[in-house]
């Protein structure tokens, strides 16, 4: 793939909807020529105890942030066109659809790529197909994980030599 955009959600707690902050990595021709980030105010806006151990966010973080459709305004001019990429994309795309049904937006159907799943059939002699393990094998230092932008740049590195 020469042409698509990279993204990752980090969610508040166990909604799917409660996304929290988003990293978008635009690809073109191979190259990575854009990116975006944001916190997000969560729906529902509270955290779990689990979650901010894995990103390290809380509400002090996003109570003055954007909801998702100021947000996703800024994003979708960016990705038109583009295939959607990510690491486990079944949670990605569970969140942007989720979050897409609770402010009642229209979703587009995006089309969406895993590169979890193609690095589980290509990278069969790595010990685990976590980001961070796929990405280093990929040549890419994954130095801030659990950063929705240092992740989808992660991913979007991931992308470009196995997909």
């Amino acid at each position: 793939m020469k042409d698509f955009a990279a993204i990752d959600f980090e969610t508040a707690n166990r909604e799917r909807s409660s996304v929290c902050s988003v990293g978008v990595v635009i690809v073109r021709e191979g190259e990575i020529v854009d990116s975006f980030y944001s916190l997000i105010q969560p729906e529902p806006n509270y955290y779990n105890y689990w979650c901010q151990q894995v990103h390290g966010l809380c509400n002090a973080d996003t109570d003055s942030a954007p909801v998702f459709p100021k947000v996703w305004a800024q994003i979708e001019p960016m990705i038109e066109g583009l295939p959607l990429v990510a690491h486990n994309s079944t949670f990605d795309e569970g969140c942007l659809k989720a979050v897409f049904r609770v402010y009642q937006m229209d979703y587009p159907d995006y089309e969406f790529y895993d590169t979890l799943r193609a690095a589980r059939s290509r990278m069969r002699s790595l010990p685990n197909h976590q980001l961070q393990t796929v990405a280093e094998a990929c040549g890419y230092c994954l130095e801030n994980h659990h950063h929705a932008l240092a992740d989808a740049e992660a991913c979007a590195w991931i992308a470009r030599e196995i997909l």
